[in-house]
């Protein structure tokens, strides 16, 4: 038996914000194991916790239900919050194949956790090369800011639109976007001195997604290097509207004399649901 917790991640309310399932103990389970159960598990992301291998206090495994991730947002902040039930301490370091990940717990009076930090993987960028036909797949003529990649773990390209009406408007085509391999494309849009986002992702298995902690941190940057943000403050990115899942994600980008130096995204989590999986094993 493998017990696993659900969290529902980017919210504090059940039943919105971007579900994971955590296997919070997966020692036994092989790779090809492992994606069997999230393809299972069938939400955006599964996530399995390790016994750590080097400087962290676990080491997570991250599967969509098609592939396995170096690092993703949503379900290691999800993760974060499901450990600090018994992990007492106020910084918790997962392993993660792009690093050791930080993420500092803010807890209540009670000792619960209300709130988590993670410190993401700072990011390469480049114009995307394959802009146009992007583009095209999702129905938009032009994108309000230049067209670029950024790597931090998934590969998530940024299209801005006028609007939150032009956002939500959005019909793209899943066939023609799924011609883009390894790719999330997230399309974003100003909302009342907020951000309001949607990633699509055929690639990684997800037509949709409620909540990207790890596109979070690379649009602060993105916003920040075209003048739409300043460094070294907040904005509040929010998510799911259009899916009846919404999620709200905070995230930070600093910049120092040699380039960007740390990128930071917050959020908090409620777990929904506890459970076993029964594999048959004898």
């Amino acid at each position: 038996m493998y017990r696993y917790v659900v969290a529902d991640v980017f919210t504090d309310t059940a039943l919105r914000g971007n579900p994971v399932a955590v296997y919070l103990d997966a020692r036994g389970l092989d790779k090809v194991t492992m994606q069997r159960i999230a393809r299972e598990m069938n939400l955006s992301e599964t996530l399995f916790v390790l016994p750590a291998e080097a400087d962290g206090d676990v080491w997570v495994r991250i599967f969509t239900p098609v592939n396995e991730l170096p690092f993703a947002g949503h379900p290691t902040l999800g993760t974060a919050v499901v450990l600090g039930e018994t992990h007492r301490g106020d910084v918790l370091r997962m392993e993660t194949a792009m690093g050791t990940v930080p993420f500092t717990l803010s807890r209540d009076g009670g000792g619960r956790v209300e709130m988590v930090t993670m410190e993401q993987p700072i990011p390469e960028w480049s114009p995307y090369p394959e802009a146009d036909h992007l583009l095209a797949a999702l129905g938009v003529e032009e994108s309000t800011l230049p067209v670029e990649v950024y790597r931090n773990g998934p590969r998530h390209v940024y299209i801005g639109l006028p609007t939150a009406a032009d956002l939500s408007a959005l019909r793209p085509d899943q066939r023609e976007l799924a011609e883009h391999l390894d790719l999330a494309a997230n399309c974003f849009a100003p909302w009342d001195g907020r951000w309001r986002t949607r990633m699509f992702s055929p690639a990684y298995g997800v037509a949709e997604d409620a909540a990207t902690g790890s596109a979070a941190g690379p649009l602060a940057i993105h916003l920040a290097r075209h003048g739409l943000a300043e460094w070294d403050r907040e904005i509040v990115i929010h998510q799911g509207v259009e899916m009846g899942r919404h999620s709200v994600m905070r995230a930070r980008a600093v910049r120092g004399e040699t380039g960007v130096n740390r990128v930071a995204v917050s959020g908090s989590a409620v777990v929904v649901a506890r459970g076993e999986l029964d594999l048959g094993e004898t």
